[in-house]
């Protein structure tokens, strides 16, 4: 009986060691995270900062360049596209229709 209680406490005593050593690494890996967190924004600060100063030494011009950058790629992926029609400016989809009657039956998108 003794030895049962024995070996039952040498047991508990593995389990509740195991059990403090998970705890330890939940605690630290926390504090690592909350590191990791606090270097990261103060990285994601400084990067801002340094956005911010270039724009203030180039203006508005960064911002124009990167407009134009994602419109010619809008472009691009346009006219690779087979869904897409280009039609004349400032003219109507119906050219040189023999009669009004035709007009009024078609329906414009």
């Amino acid at each position: 009986s003794s030895g049962i209680n024995a070996e039952y406490g040498v047991e508990s005593k593995q389990v509740a060691q195991q059990e403090a050593a998970r705890s330890r690494f939940y605690v630290e890996k926390a504090e690592f995270e909350k590191k990791a967190s606090i270097i990261s924004a103060e990285g994601d600060a400084i990067a801002a900062k340094m956005l911010s100063d270039a724009f203030d030494k180039v203006g508005d011009s960064l911002i124009e360049l990167r407009k134009m950058e994602a419109a010619e790629e809008i472009a691009s992926n346009l006219a690779t596209s087979r869904n897409v029609t280009y039609l004349p400016k400032n003219k109507g989809m119906l050219l040189n229709l023999p009669s009004q009657r035709w007009r009024e039956r078609t329906v414009v998108y």
